[in-house]
């Protein structure tokens, strides 16, 4: 079957296969939610917890810097705001929303994170009084001392509204009679959004870069146990010729994972270089010019505004081992 022959197939059985996965779209579903009211003591050492709007977005964002935080012992929770039910071409609904939960928990096997996904529809995520509970809870139960989000200004609704989410949040963490059910917390956490390149009304500042080098294999890794989004191409996969022929064609679709690995790596080395000052400022001149893939963050106004010498101890900033 030629390549033309295949697609025509492929995208002839989408129409049927997607009303079928709409029609459960509305199943009650078993994997979300917050694991228990009870707040997690403090073991002295850091809690972090990272809202991304869709499973994979918290772990395309910090999945390098939550191993290096697992690594010195501190605790990492990965937080999928909705369930990603439209995220792909082919597949919709509950079928979909399991799928991306097991990819979410195996990517949580390898990067050494606990993760959650919320049962909220993937593209109608709001930033209401609702929602702002839900996620003061989970701050507050997680008992963190670092919260990232995305900044509110990106293409995607559901990631501004989880960033606008994350922000209203900010205060509402220590206050006592604002969801009473869950102890406020005595600490004020740092905030952080995590890096994209949109330049309006105002673009990212990168007040933290951390080095992955030595990272960067377990992240890609994680990333890659997302086919439905990295091999497949996600939501607007039916676009693109070689993620339709990657669903038939073993050859097509291993071709296809290897461009995508070159990608991601791209994509972090762009990271470093692009913020090459802030590295050698954070590691030294020797190290900083040496990093190859990074992690960037910007400091949410909201939170706590940690010092220089703070970022140093809160963030796992040491010289990777690869270019000690």
């Amino acid at each position: 079957m030629n390549q033309k022959i295949r697609c025509f197939f492929v995208m002839a059985m989408v129409f049927a296969v997607n009303m079928a996965a709409l029609a459960q779209q509305d199943v009650p579903k078993p994997y979300g939610g917050i694991a228990s009211d009870a707040q997690i003591p403090d073991d002295g050492k850091l809690r972090i917890i990272c809202f991304g709007a869709h499973p994979d977005d918290a772990e395309i964002r910090a999945g390098g810097t939550a191993v290096l935080w697992g690594q010195r012992g501190d605790h990492v929770e990965f937080v999928s705001v909705t369930n990603g039910d439209i995220g792909h071409w082919f597949q919709a609904g509950a079928v979909l929303a399991n799928r991306r939960y097991q990819e979410a928990q195996d990517a949580a096997r390898i990067l050494g994170t606990t993760t959650l996904v919320w049962d909220i529809h993937d593209g109608e995520l709001e930033p209401n009084l609702e929602n702002r509970r839900r996620m003061t809870r989970e701050i507050r139960r997680w008992n963190a001392d670092v919260v990232i989000g995305h900044r509110p200004n990106d293409y995607h609704p559901d990631h501004r509204y989880t960033g606008v989410l994350m922000q209203d949040s900010a205060y509402m963490v220590g206050v006592p009679f604002f969801c009473p059910d869950v102890p406020a917390l005595r600490k004020t956490p740092v905030f952080l959004y995590s890096s994209d390149s949109f330049q309006k009304p105002n673009p990212f500042t990168a007040d933290i870069v951390v080095a992955i080098d030595d990272m960067m294999e377990k992240k890609v890794e994680a990333l890659m146990v997302m086919e439905s989004q990295f091999v497949e191409d996600g939501a607007l996969g039916f676009r693109n010729a070689q993620a339709v022929a990657a669903m038939t064609d073993p050859q097509a679709r291993a071709e296809l994972r290897g461009q995508v690995v070159e990608r991601f790596r791209n994509r972090f080395a762009a990271i470093a270089n692009q913020y090459r000052a802030k590295l050698i400022e954070l590691y030294g001149e020797e190290v900083g010019r040496k990093v190859k893939y990074a992690e960037a963050f910007e400091i949410c106004e909201y939170g706590r505004r940690p010092t220089q010498e703070e970022i140093k101890r809160i963030f796992p900033i040491s010289p990777p081992e690869s270019i000690r």
